[in-house]
């Protein structure tokens, strides 16, 4: 059976989607066309040879509408001959599109596929793809769920007070993210994966929200960001502990995979970084959202026949702390393996670019600490979890 491998895998410095970040000047169709550029470029390929690319955004509308990944393509002046297209599983749309990517080629339908993704959450804004006035969930989805669906910021709150998740550990996590971020940064872990991106100011080249001076003491200041009377009612048991410092800040940012099959790197003369060895998504409780990381770890690692011990590094998007540490609860992970260079809340989450931002961490981090194996995992919302073993090669 044919496999699936990354050849190579970069993405942009993140932005903070506020006045005056780095990348809020930048059209997300430039963002994203800069980034192929950069992926092509490593690998030197011709782009004519490459079979389909297959992006991810979450908030298809306005600058990012009309299939954004076809339109960076083509802006970037790459072959009009190579189709594109954009698919939407939430926060894991582009870890999505590696799950496509090498399931093309492993099926044989394509040699060469990229899988990207991109959001400008500074010039297009949460929720812009739905107007006001407007209802994406109908009559009949909240009639089933007594009440009604809940903002991810509720489905985080009823989380913590689910698994006992204190502010505290909350805080604690979230400083712990910024510090790892920052000692990264530092050490220069991040320059193999980053691709510097040209804005109309300058260049931008380092990842904007992390905090080196971030400590619990200073996140414990901060006010809960979800208070609302109105699901105080319905959820007694939220103790109002999510706050901005303990979830992930607003991001723009790009990033994209080259996957190859092996024959297919051997016969151009490139070298594989990882295996895409097994994948998984699955649906959990639409309520509490983001809880879906759990099951899908367990099904990838069965799909994969590997056992939580056999993992070396884990990167679990850190929507919120209290996702992650749900998670590391659930598992039994080792704290000590998850997110080594910082997660999300640090380095920040633009939606439709994090599952491939992710995986260029990941398997940056698997080469460096000469790791085998790899698993990825991202929590979206309606109750939606991808999840991704890959394997070192070398």
């Amino acid at each position: 059976m044919r496999d699936a491998v990354i050849v190579e895998v970069v993405r942009t410095p993140i932005g903070r989607a506020k006045p005056g970040g780095a990348l809020t000047g930048v059209h997300p169709v430039e963002l994203l066309g800069q980034t192929l550029l950069a992926l092509l470029d490593r690998t030197g390929i011709d782009p004519e040879l490459v079979d389909d690319v297959i992006g991810g955004c979450v908030d298809q509308v306005g600058e990012q509408a009309k299939n954004t990944t076809r339109n960076a393509w083509l802006a970037a002046g790459l072959p009009e001959s190579v189709p594109a297209t954009t698919v939407d599983r939430q926060c894991g749309s582009s870890q999505q599109a590696v799950h496509f990517a090498a399931q093309g080629v492993i099926s044989g339908a394509y040699d060469i596929a990229i899988a990207c993704g991109v959001e400008s959450m500074s010039r297009v804004p949460m929720w812009s793809n739905v107007p006001p006035g407007t209802d994406p969930f109908g009559p009949s989805l909240p009639a089933r769920y007594d009440g009604g669906l809940v903002p991810q910021g509720i489905s985080a709150e009823l989380i913590a007070a689910q698994w006992s998740i204190g502010r505290t550990r909350m805080d604690a996590y979230a400083a712990e993210s910024h510090q790892r971020a920052a000692a990264a940064q530092a050490a220069g872990l991040f320059a193999a994966e980053l691709a510097p991106v040209p804005t109309p100011t300058g260049l931008a080249t380092a990842d904007e929200s992390i905090r080196p001076a971030t400590t619990p003491e200073v996140l414990a200041g901060l006010r809960p960001a979800f208070v609302d009377p109105t699901f105080s009612d319905r959820f007694p048991q939220i103790n109002w502990s999510v706050t901005a410092g303990n979830s992930s800040p607003v991001n723009d940012g790009a990033s994209a995979v080259l996957i190859t099959s092996s024959d297919t790197a051997a016969r151009l003369g490139l070298r594989p970084r990882a295996r895409l060895h097994s994948f998984a998504v699955t649906g959990s409780d639409p309520l509490l959202m983001l809880t879906g990381v759990i099951p899908a770890t367990r099904k990838v690692l069965q799909r994969a026949g590997l056992d939580l011990a056999d993992i070396d590094l884990f990167e679990v998007n850190e929507a919120f702390a209290a996702v992650v540490l749900a998670w590391i609860a659930e598992t039994g992970a080792d704290p000590a393996k998850v997110n080594v260079n910082g997660g999300a809340i640090a380095l920040g989450h633009p939606l439709g670019a994090s599952g491939t931002r992710l995986m260029a961490t990941l398997v940056n981090a698997m080469e460096q600490r000469g790791a085998r194996y790899g698993l990825q995992t991202m929590c979206e919302a309606g109750g939606l979890a991808n999840a991704t073993v890959l394997e070192a090669i070398r």
